[in-house]
């Protein structure tokens, strides 16, 4: 049986440290490393060593049993949440770590959230049971409060053989046929044990345990019980599923991409489909590795349940399906701030952004972009401890110095009506003509494409080529420059010509007829915002209430679990981003909060905003809202405001 398995935290938990003692328990390392030591096994890049935390998301493989374990280990610090969300996706299992003395902080919270997103079974393991202050009772009633109430404390003497009363009773109350069962004194073990792993794999309980990963306390119980409570299901007979989960260039800068096979098998040499958003994709595979830490054994096949690399692919990206798994996998985490490279102007602009592209195949958040008015190259990130980790990243691998400008919001814009947008384009032996509407889309949705236009007016391929032109970049809005989103566009009409359409002519038209449509909206400036959660004692409540509404937030009556408020509502990351260093300043350090990002909504202070980016459309070289047609052999410009009048499709 293959399971995956990954093992998630908050910094400083102690989640590498129990990674270690399982790996070496298991004998999958002969000896166990220690971060503060710099030799721990799964934290095998310099940078990692150095800084002391988890960056990267890194696997372990070890055999327990008549099971094969692939062991992810993910990093614990927010600013690399995202590498932490890839990795849970393809998770049979997680094991949550929480500091017995510490206990649920901001960012456990954040990964609870996610596993419930991907439906992920989770286990919680209390670490640090022998530092002063630690707390199992305490910590338990803190994951009841903040987390589930559906946890369940796992003593040492649970087995296949015993079980305590009240475990005996948790797992009746949510099995039916258990309960009456219970009810009847008709006790069997194994039926309970059959029920326990059952509840565990539909999220329906979460078993907890304790111990302390340094002093190597229960660590050899823990994975004996995980070992029993687990199963999968994977069929290696069905057709080939996989998602893409990782991207990795080696140290010979050979792209490697990580694949979890969900079903089915593949072999060296064979063809890997990629089918999404009607496009289909073929390369064939060179390589198959199974990588343990940072070394690697060469396989000819990998099969259902096999977490694994592979070389020769070159157009797939980071949350493709493979085979006949179309759904790409939409991320919760976004980055919500931006910063811009800055670098001496004596190295090559070109080479440094080719150096950030293949940052970006490896971490898609990046969102590398070229400011071609400005010429500055710019990155989406997810905080500051990021940038110093890119510096590292961008001396190490590519061997030039970097620095970042301030860290900047990240702005969207919108629309709130409906409108037509023209455009045409009909230069001297080129000719294209689109008519799109655009209107507003639901909140948080990105862009979505729909196609009215008959194939008697333009042919399926032209239609097909217009939708690719909407999709094939982020397109700015006319307010500050910023992406477009939440838009529902739908193709109504267009125009080719027999002899003169060719090449860009369309991606021309549907650029200048989106743009036409926005001249026309009621366009908004749209912000991130943070969903908040904060936890203080009454005394301070006053003060946070306050400090929400300075902060131009909103918050929901506050609720009170044992001593503490806590208090849930939602903010703009411009305003929130700094704000838990205040709150731990005035609490001393008893207050908690717990920042997730929400979405985008319109921004608090737009006008502020747009007079300080000061973007003029106008001058925008990529975009125009005018259009180009053509009279007695000779092109000429028709402004935006007269374009519709001029359009041969309403003729």
């Amino acid at each position: 049986m293959k399971k995956t398995i990954g093992i998630l935290a908050h910094v400083d938990a102690g989640k590498t440290t129990f990674a270690e003692q399982v790996l070496y328990h298991t004998e999958s390392i002969r000896q166990r490393g220690r971060v503060d030591h710099k030799n721990a096994f799964l934290d095998s890049h310099q940078i990692e060593k150095d800084r002391g935390i988890t960056v990267f998301s890194d696997q372990a493989i070890f055999n327990y049993n008549n099971s094969t374990y692939y062991l992810i280990d993910t990093p614990g610090h927010v600013d690399f949440s995202t590498e932490m969300e890839r990795a849970i996706e393809v998770m049979d299992y997680a094991v949550v770590i929480i500091s017995a003395v510490e206990g649920v902080q901001a960012h456990t919270e954040t990964v609870w959230e996610l596993l419930r997103k991907y439906k992920v079974p989770t286990f919680f393991f209390i670490n640090k049971i022998d530092r002063e202050g630690a707390s199992v009772e305490k910590i338990l009633r803190d994951i009841s409060l903040k987390l589930t109430k559906s946890s369940c404390y796992i003593d040492e003497s649970f087995s296949k053989d015993n079980m305590s009363s009240e475990l005996i009773e948790f797992i009746a109350e949510r099995d039916e046929i258990l309960l009456d069962k219970y009810v009847e004194n008709n006790f069997d073990i194994d039926s309970w044990i059959n029920s326990m792993k059952r509840q565990i794999k539909n999220n329906e309980m979460f078993p907890c345990f304790s111990g302390s990963a340094l002093k190597d306390i229960g660590i050899k119980e823990f994975i004996n019980k995980l070992d029993l409570l687990t199963y999968t299901n994977y069929d290696e007979k069905q057709n080939f599923l996989g998602r893409i989960y990782k991207i990795r260039y080696d140290e010979k800068g050979e792209k490697v991409t990580y694949i979890k096979a969900l079903s089915g098998g593949i072999k060296v040499k064979e063809n890997l489909l990629r089918y999404f958003d009607d496009e289909e994709r073929n390369e064939k595979i060179n390589q198959i590795r199974i990588y343990n830490g940072d070394k690697f054994i060469l396989q000819e096949e990998a099969f259902a349940g096999d977490i694994f690399g592979v070389t020769g692919l070159t157009k797939f990206k980071v949350g493709d399906g493979l085979g006949g798994l179309q759904k790409k996998i939409d991320y919760k985490i976004v980055s919500t701030l931006k910063a811009k490279v800055i670098f001496d102007d004596a190295l090559n602009k070109k080479e440094i952004l080719s150096c950030f592209q293949i940052l970006e195949e490896e971490d898609p958040g990046l969102n590398v972009s070229l400011d071609e008015d400005l010429q500055t190259i710019n990155v989406n990130i997810m905080g500051k401890i990021q940038l110093e980790v890119l510096k590292d990243i961008i001396k190490e691998r590519f061997k030039f110095d970097i620095e970042f400008g301030e860290c900047e919001v990240l702005y969207k814009e919108t629309i709130s009506n409906v409108v037509n947008g023209y455009g045409h384009f009909e230069p001297l032996k080129h000719y294209a003509e689109v008519i799109l509407k655009i209107e507003p889309g639901e909140k948080n949705s990105g862009i979505t494409f729909k196609n009215e236009c008959h194939v008697d007016n333009l042919t399926i391929s032209y239609q097909n080529l217009i939708k690719s032109h909407i999709f094939e970049k982020e397109h700015k809005g006319i307010l500050t420059g910023s992406k477009l989103t939440d838009l529902k566009i739908t193709l109504i009409n267009g125009r080719a010509h027999l002899k003169h359409t060719s090449g860009g002519d369309f991606r021309e038209a549907t650029y200048r007829a989106l743009r036409h449509g926005l001249e026309q909206a009621n366009n908004i400036l749209l912000e991130p915002f943070y969903r908040f959660k904060i936890t203080a004692s009454t005394e301070y409540i006053g003060k946070i209430l306050s400090d929400i509404q300075r902060l131009n937030g909103t918050f929901e009556t506050p609720e009170l679990l044992d001593d503490k408020n806590i208090i849930k509502g939602k903010g703009p990351v411009s305003t929130f981003m700094n704000y838990p260093l205040e709150l731990i300043a005035f609490t001393h350090g008893l207050g908690n909060i717990n920042l997730i990002f929400d979405g985008y909504y319109i921004c608090h202070n737009s006008e502020e905003i747009i007079n300080k980016i000061a973007y003029n459309k106008n001058s925008d070289r990529e975009y125009t809202s005018s259009s180009i047609f053509c009279s007695k052999g000779q092109g000429y410009i028709v402004e935006w405001k007269d374009v519709k009048q001029h359009m041969h499709s309403l003729k």
